[in-house]
């Protein structure tokens, strides 16, 4: 296969992920400002290598056509279960860390290195240059010698080979083993490794490909958003979140904790990458520390013109100076780093109506949003709000929602939480009717029939 058309196989697979490329042109511009050489630190987990190679080298070579390149570095913990079963030694973890002797050490190395050829090997078939790094990256101390064995703990990052090989338009792909000052080879855990490298590199994108996707909560389901500052602590008292993914969240924790608010973690499959990297509502579980929303039930002077600024920088349009007041407000909220920002009023008998929801555009894709919905949820339950039909969050919208109509006259889509059918018909009719969401206007009777026909539950 020539690379014409795996260029043409490539951007037809992104075609198929992604369904509005404005939001992709406004990530794509996003990344490429940032940085070739810092664009993400991408970690690649066994099970994806195992199952999926090929799909994720699509992936990875859909995003090196558009200019692109990350900083791969993958795991082999289903390879080395398998490997270590088959050589009769049995697999011993520690608090989540695999204990590594000198004959586990010996099965490790040469599938290590067999997964690492191979993984270049597939990314080399979807024309995309690629350079495996097994040895020479991470060099490393013994974590505690006596307790895991040939377990190393990174005391220092070589970026000099990583460099050089982005320079030369190709992708780094590390394995996760390390060498002591003496030489001695040692297995490094991939969540560990993966954290001290992007300490290092600082990259826009911290991305873990996953075979689930995403963290799972009770009900096998993808948890969509989580916001460590706020989740955290309950997050571990729950007995479906255990062993390795329980490490692995404690680990992105620790990756996030000294780094930028703006920094976040994505955990998404292989088919999904493109999908989590270029859209507003993502695929996957997307994790950062989160940001401080603060609440008032008053809107004064002050506090009117901090929302006209914010909402005027995110709807990139300008508000008359008083275009809030006389408004009955119920909550006002807005971000410490006055990026986002929202309004509920009282609207139609008495609902919560959304009257604004604003996230900067320096903003979008940094889980803010997700931080500033899950808190108006929290406050109001029953709520509802209206958006322009051409809106281009109307996709997150429809997740966030329980219920969407669209008006009359095809301009504005309704969006509900909470409410009964017939509530929420009855409010998001009165919403499309006038200009502040709602007024005590007649409307016409609403029947069952009328619910069945124009409710969609999202």
């Amino acid at each position: 296969m020539n690379i014409e058309s795996i260029n043409q196989k490539v951007i037809q697979g992104a075609l198929n992920q992604l369904t509005n490329s404005q939001e992709a042109r406004h990530y794509l511009s996003r990344y490429q400002n940032h940085g070739e050489k810092n664009f993400a630190v991408i970690k690649v987990g066994g099970g994806t290598l195992a199952d999926e190679p090929e799909v994720l080298a699509e992936s990875l070579a859909l995003l090196t056509h558009l200019g692109l390149k990350p900083i791969v570095i993958h795991g082999a913990g289903v390879q080395l279960d398998q490997g270590l079963a088959a050589a009769g030694i049995k697999t011993i973890k520690k608090a989540g860390l695999r204990v590594t002797d000198e004959a586990c050490m010996k099965v490790a190395r040469p599938i290590m290195y067999d997964l690492n050829q191979k993984f270049v090997h597939a990314l080399e078939k979807q024309g995309v240059r690629a350079t495996g790094f097994v040895h020479g990256i991470f060099e490393c101390e013994y974590l505690d010698h006596a307790k895991y064995g040939l377990v190393g703990e990174v005391e220092k990052i070589h970026l000099s080979p990583i460099r050089q090989t982005l320079e030369a338009g190709a992708i780094p792909v590390l394995s996760c083993l390390g060498e002591t000052s003496s030489g001695q080879v040692v297995n490094i855990n991939a969540d560990t490794a993966t954290r001290e490298l992007v300490w290092q590199i600082n990259p826009r994108k911290i991305i873990f490909v996953t075979p689930t996707g995403g963290i799972l909560n009770a009900q096998n389901e993808i948890i969509s958003a989580i916001q460590l500052n706020n989740d955290y602590v309950k997050m571990n008292q729950q007995s479906w979140l255990h062993s390795g993914m329980k490490l692995k969240l404690q680990q992105i924790k620790e990756m996030l904790a000294p780094m930028n608010v703006s920094h976040s973690v994505s955990i998404t499959s292989a088919q999904n990458l493109a999908r989590e990297l270029f859209t507003h509502k993502g695929a996957g579980t997307f994790i950062n520390m989160g940001e401080e929303i603060s609440e008032s039930e008053v809107l004064n002077k002050s506090l009117e013109q901090h929302l006209r600024t914010v909402f005027q920088n995110a709807f990139d349009r300008t508000f008359k100076p008083r275009f809030l007041a006389g408004l009955e407000v119920e909550k006002v909220y807005w971000a410490a780093s006055g990026r986002a920002a929202a309004l509920v009023t009282k609207g139609f008998r008495g609902c919560a109506y959304l009257h604004k929801f604003a996230v900067t555009k320096a903003a979008q894709g940094e889980g803010l949003a997700a931080n500033l919905w899950q808190q108006i949820k929290a406050n109001h339950p029953q709520l509802y709000w209206r958006s322009r039909v051409n809106n281009d969050i109307n996709g997150w919208y429809f997740k966030q929602s329980d219920a969407s109509i669209k008006s009359d006259q095809g301009d504005w889509v309704g969006f509900s939480c909470g409410l009964y059918p017939a509530e929420s018909l009855s409010c998001l009719q009165q919403a499309f009717m006038t200009d502040s969401g709602w007024q005590d206007l007649s409307v016409h009777e609403i029947t069952e029939e009328a619910v069945n026909e124009e409710v969609q539950h999202a």
